[in-house]
């Protein structure tokens, strides 16, 4: 059964770019999933077709209203009731939520139907999420203009975890976060552009050196770009085999540095 997707967004236009250009068009195509928009400006009756009024207790800003909110909310779950749902997800795309990160992804993925919901302006009426939503997810820790790109990102990292989805079937499983660790550099020709080589390793053919010499790299590079990563992978610090591919990996780098900020970053992990 393909995932449904229902968006409550004022601007349903900009999700073309999912539904139509790249892994998440041909994902669509091959009815991978189905995405339907709800504008709330069509539940409101003013000529205006105004979902937003000011806040109470005065502050800048608009606050988007809960009833227009509310009726496509109620409409997107019929509309995934009548393709077979019993059970679907209400999700605001907030700066309040949770951080969105891989774990997330994957249990997002396994739903059979997901409700997005888009704020804009200064938020939404709190009632409508005491109401009506089950989870608030934020994307980072900053703010956009509207929820419409979080959507997005959220929907497109979902996509990439559905059977089909990618060209190789082992694309997700090995993708950046997947086991808590960066992935290792990649190379392709020419085998020597601007006199820097790909590593010998890459061209020797011997697969299990290839493999040590990628763990060892994504070990490494996490511990140098995001050691709270490794952090969260090995709590109780590196077992053995780990810790001597990092230990590798830091030697490696010391003989090859090129740029004092990794020469500082080094000692400063080091420390």
């Amino acid at each position: 059964m393909p995932l449904e997707f229902d968006i409550i967004t004022l601007l349903p236009e900009m999700f073309d770019a999912v539904t139509q250009h790249g892994v998440t068009g041909r994902a669509k195509r091959n009815n991978l999933y189905h995405l339907h928009t709800w504008n709330p400006r069509n539940y409101v009756t003013n000529s205006y077709r105004t979902v937003d009024d000011a806040p109470y207790g005065g502050g800048p800003g608009m606050v988007m209203m809960a009833e227009p909110l509310d009726q496509a909310i109620t409409d997107a779950r019929m509309r995934q009731t009548r393709n077979g749902i019993d059970q679907t997800r209400v999700i605001y795309l907030s700066p309040q939520g949770k951080r969105l990160n891989h774990e997330k992804v994957l249990q997002i993925s396994k739903l059979d139907g997901i409700i997005l919901l888009c704020g804009r302006y200064e938020g939404i009426d709190e009632r409508l999420i005491e109401d009506q939503v089950d989870e608030e997810i934020s994307i980072g820790d900053y703010v956009i203009s509207g929820g419409e790109l979080a959507a997005m990102v959220l929907i497109d990292a979902v996509i990439r975890q559905l059977p089909g989805a990618l060209g190789d079937v082992q694309s997700a499983s090995q993708d950046s976060y997947v086991d808590h660790l960066l992935e290792y550099p990649h190379y392709t020709r020419p085998c020597i552009y601007k006199e820097k080589p790909v590593p010998e390793v890459l061209l020797s053919g011997n697969h299990a050196k290839i493999a040590h010499w990628r763990l060892q790299q994504s070990i490494g590079r996490t511990w140098l770009k995001r050691p709270d990563l490794l952090m969260e992978k090995y709590p109780g610090g590196l077992p053995g085999k780990e810790k001597e591919l990092l230990e590798e990996f830091k030697q490696l780098q010391r003989l090859t540095i090129t740029d004092q900020t990794t020469a500082d970053t080094i000692k400063e992990r080091e420390q």
